[in-house]
């Protein structure tokens, strides 16, 4: 008898990205399989459109009425504020759309939907730091979850053994192409760092696509990252059942890079064994308006660093440059234009570029002439970039699906009144007390607790007295292959009679067995900055909590309000800028580069990645008494060796403490 279920064909799902109501509309008339987008707060993309919830509710519908799915990205910290807010956003959403699923990275998104008893499906964002077989079962069997967006980091290799990591019909997403992120996603705080806009909460600056110098005082983009585009690779991807869903980043793009993707997709996934339609595919691909693409880290026997600082890495197509006097500006342009083209004159971190909508055709090797905008000046031989076109047949096809969404029954979306229930605060009595965290052991005494980031090198020294005083620091990046290394090394320490331990990925409780007789710490780098998600840590069995480090003072006073652990602070230390998986080969470790507003930071590789630190530290000595006073018990001080020649410059330090964090 042939088991029919067996032979079935895999068909992963085609996720499109939705940054306006536009791009949901094409991406319905490229027949996406599902699309994902936020609204206008709590997302990890706030510089695109994003939606009311007024607008998202009829798109639901629609597409819902076609046979498409719809995510609705909640992958932001949230601040205390802002926990009632997503709690009736979900509750509003559940009652009048009822979206497919929810992609969260915040812990406290498990309590909210358990307490607005939201149905649809949980997706863990990229952003949650899922990479290592071993985080995909804890987070399956603890927390429920559907999906598990993975690192664009991994290769495919590394994929397939996360894939084979999935039980009970837990699934990944890839990404198959997008931008990508200079920084580890969820490691990278370079943005908050230079003014308090968070990459976590979706406000990142893009300081990585700046220019930096280093030695020889040439400027270059030494940070700024192609696009990913797996193109013809994602066959490789077809075997793998596991891989349920190919996703494609771009909340911030237009119909136009929207509804090429997805068609480009759709034939390599069905038809990629055509040569033809490959090949109109990868034209497809070219021709979308995104940066050059490049595979990155897919293939293992061929990687490919996606900084290449000849290459161009501005978004849109290149299309000329700038020509004649400031008053009236023109460009020839070396492909034709359309009607209502978008024009995007500049990069991007130029503070003077701007923006051009094309009023009527212009044919190749034409001349257009630019509009010239109040205050900003266009200087001659200035690059153009094709950012966003609407030709008449998608145009056509948009309209067809609008007309649908027009006949659709207006409705009220109703107020919510739900409020979240927060837990009772920890009230024992805590020992206050510092702990130094250090890379190597230090032999100087001290009346401080001892931290030391966990090492394969302190195995052959380390005994039983030793290794239960010190507070053992794990890595916050912990990529398939290290997890077999790491798990030893945490059994070897615990045999050693090891039993404080600080955890810089949540997912780590997962090599820790018997945790009752511990004291499991969820470390900064946890990204913890509410009190819904220190329940959470407190259910999956923390001892207590290390809040975020990017959080400002109003934040830090209230957390230990409600908190049902003890916590813990980072007072003073070398923050990393971001950690990554690559470096430009243009770029020296242990050496100073700046930016043009002269802030220097330096890189220094440990194990497979290279963090990135400013030269000079957070320093939040001064606020320690105020911060007792609030309920930290634990206060961090990290402290990580200076490369020779480089001297630390004398600042405040106090990253966002007199800021609102947004």
């Amino acid at each position: 008898m042939i088991n029919n279920e067996k032979n079935k064909k895999h068909v992963p799902c085609i996720l499109a990205p939705a940054g306006n109501k536009d791009s949901f509309l094409s991406a319905l008339a490229a027949g996406a399989d599902a699309i994902y987008c936020g609204l206008k707060i709590l997302s990890a993309r706030m510089e695109a459109k994003n939606f009311s919830i007024e607008e998202l509710i009829p798109l639901i519908q629609l597409a819902h009425d076609m046979g498409t799915k719809v995510y609705v990205a909640f992958n932001s910290l949230l601040k205390q504020e802002d926990l009632n807010k997503a709690g009736r956003l979900l509750d509003q959403l559940e009652r009048f759309g009822r979206p497919d699923s929810l992609i969260i990275q915040d812990l406290s998104f498990i309590e909210l939907i358990r307490q607005t008893g939201f149905t649809g499906e949980v997706h863990l964002s990229t952003l949650a730091n899922i990479s290592f077989p071993m985080a995909l079962k804890f987070v399956r069997q603890r927390l429920g979850v559907n999906l598990t967006v993975v690192p664009r980091e991994l290769n495919i290799d590394e994929i397939k053994a996360m894939a084979d990591a999935c039980t009970n019909g837990h699934g990944l997403e890839v990404f198959v192409q997008g931008a990508l992120c200079y920084g580890i996603s969820g490691r990278c705080y370079w943005s908050s760092y230079m003014g308090g806009k968070s990459g976590l909460r979706g406000r990142c600056v893009q300081p990585c696509r700046r220019f930096y110098t280093q030695e020889n005082n040439t400027s270059k983009r030494f940070f700024s990252c192609q696009d990913l585009s797996l193109d013809a690779l994602v066959k490789t991807l077809l075997p793998v059942p596991e891989v349920k869903v190919w996703k494609i980043e771009g909340r911030k793009k237009g119909p136009h890079y929207v509804f090429y993707i997805v068609k480009a997709y759709q034939m390599l996934r069905d038809h990629g064994s055509d040569p033809q339609m490959k090949k109109t595919a990868l034209q497809l691909i070219l021709r979308a308006l995104g940066r050059a693409g490049t595979h990155f880290n897919f293939l293992p026997q061929r990687p490919y660093n996606p900084v290449d600082i000849n290459a161009q890495t501005a978004s849109g197509l290149y299309i000329g440059k700038t020509k004649g006097f400031k008053n009236k500006p023109y460009f020839i342009p070396i492909e034709e234009l359309l009607p209502n083209d978008i024009l995007r004159i500049g990069y991007e971190d130029d503070h003077w570029h701007s923006v051009n909508r094309v009023g009527k055709y212009v044919p190749k090797r034409g001349r257009f002439y630019l509009n010239p905008v109040s205050g900003k000046n266009v200087s001659s031989g200035s690059p153009v970039f094709l950012i966003d076109r609407r030709e008449k047949a998608l145009g056509d096809m948009m309209d067809k699906v609008e007309n649908e969404l027009s006949g659709q029954q207006e409705f009220k979306v109703d107020s919510s009144t739900f409020n979240a229930k927060l837990s009772k605060r920890y009230n024992k009595k805590q020992s206050i007390f510092e702990i130094h965290v250090f890379r190597k052991m230090n032999k100087k005494k001290s009346c401080n607790q001892i931290g030391i980031w966990l090492h394969d090198e302190f195995r052959e020294k380390l005994h039983s007295g030793i290794a239960s005083n010190i507070w053992w620091w794990l890595p916050p990046v912990l990529w398939p292959e290290q997890e077999k290394k790491y798990k030893e090394i945490i059994e070897f320490i615990l045999k050693r009679g090891g039993r404080n331990f600080v955890l810089n990925i949540p997912w780590q409780m997962a090599f820790f067995k018997e945790q009752k007789k511990l004291n499991l710490w969820a470390g900064p780098f946890c990204n913890i900055t509410n009190t819904l998600a220190i329940d959470s840590l407190a259910k999956l069995g923390f001892t207590g909590v290390v809040v975020s480090p990017e959080l400002g003072r109003k934040d830090y006073l209230q957390l230990p309000e409600h908190s049902p652990l003890p916590l813990g602070i980072v007072i003073s230390g070398n923050w990393p800028l971001s950690i990554s998986r690559f470096l430009s080969e243009d770029v020296k470790t242990e050496e100073l580069f700046s930016s043009p507003k002269g802030e220097q930071a330096w890189v220094r590789k440990y194990g497979s990645d290279f963090w990135v630190y400013p030269n000079w530290k957070l320093d939040l000595r001064d606020k320690k008494e105020g911060l007792e006073k609030a309920g930290y018990s634990i206060f961090i001080q990290m402290i990580e060796p200076l490369p020779e020649g480089v001297k630390m410059k004398k600042r405040p330090g106090l990253w966002n403490w007199d800021l609102d964090l947004v």
